[in-house]
């Protein structure tokens, strides 16, 4: 079966295709650049509506067919409202149902962690980041 993560081809249409996918997105600066044979770094910004916007940094390995690393964080303007990583947190048990994957949210955004869902490293994340974006900052706003 097929997958985004398939090669830096299929990524590249995967990640340049975001606002076709998502009409929240209404500009994008990610840049995919292949750094070896078969890693490649996505790195930029997702504008959203009202003044939302993702920093987006992922190493992705098409050779595993994985993300080995990410940071996604969500800002409004300039203040940061919430943030996605794979920390380990074994300590917390509500972490465990998507370990080592979670969120940050309000309030306490240190802090607070919550589960999340969707993300991994062995599929692609953005569009899970951009429905919770439309679901927990730009719907009934």
């Amino acid at each position: 079966m097929s997958t985004p993560l398939d090669g830096i081809a299929s990524y590249s249409s995967f990640v340049y295709a975001l606002a076709e996918r998502h009409s929240l997105v209404t500009h994008s600066t990610l840049i995919l650049a292949p750094i070896g044979a078969t890693l490649a770094k996505l790195e930029g910004r997702i504008e959203c509506q009202r003044g939302i916007h993702v920093e987006v940094w992922e190493l992705v390995d098409f050779a595993a067919r994985r993300i080995r690393t990410y940071s996604y964080g969500v800002y409004r303007g300039t203040e940061k409202i919430g943030w996605y990583d794979s920390w380990e947190h074994p300590e917390i048990p509500a972490l465990a149902i998507t370990f080592p994957h979670h969120r940050h949210r309000p309030p306490n955004l240190r802090d607070h962690r919550l589960p999340a869902p969707g993300i991994s490293f062995a599929s692609p994340n953005l569009d899970v980041v951009l429905e919770d974006v439309r679901r927990d900052w730009l719907e009934g706003v």
